[in-house]
């Protein structure tokens, strides 16, 4: 008699189950998305563009719980005025004569989230005549004070 109430309590807890298991994995879902991204912030490594290279853009969201996170074109519908997007990284042509481009990053969950701003080309070419990291300790170094045996 005790075997055959277990068994029945053991039926009646995997019904429930079964009729409640969706119930809790909506709940769990919704509590998982409901962490939105109320404002996206343009967080860039550089103040300029390179002509001929790509130039990553980087992105943060600001979610409703007040934490940040990386943002990439998943989530981000990246245009400029000059270049191709891969992602997140913007190549712009050697050939390029303009000045500046105009970049937009839009959220694309809520397209009235954006960001439009203008980033520069980068004009000065670098400099080649860069010290190695032995010249630059060598250069460090105290000079060798002469002192007389006596």
């Amino acid at each position: 008699m005790q075997l055959r109430h277990n068994f029945f309590h053991l039926c009646t807890k995997q019904n429930l189950l079964k009729k409640f298991l969706p119930a809790i994995l909506l709940l769990i879902t919704l509590g998982a998305s409901a962490q939105q991204v109320d404002s996206i912030y343009v967080n860039l490594y550089t103040d300029s563009l390179k002509k001929g290279t790509y130039n990553y853009i980087n992105i943060d969201g600001l979610l409703s719980n007040g934490r940040y996170i990386p943002l990439d074109s998943t989530h981000i519908l990246f245009t400029a005025t000059a270049g191709k997007f891969y992602g997140n990284t913007l190549f712009i042509n050697k050939d390029f004569t303009g000045e500046k481009v105009t970049i937009k990053a839009v959220l694309r969950k809520n397209p009235a989230v954006y960001k439009e701003f203008v980033m520069y080309i980068k004009i000065k070419p670098d400099n080649e005549n860069l010290k190695t990291v032995d010249e630059l300790l060598k250069g460090s170094a105290p000079p060798k004070s002469k002192q007389k045996k006596g």
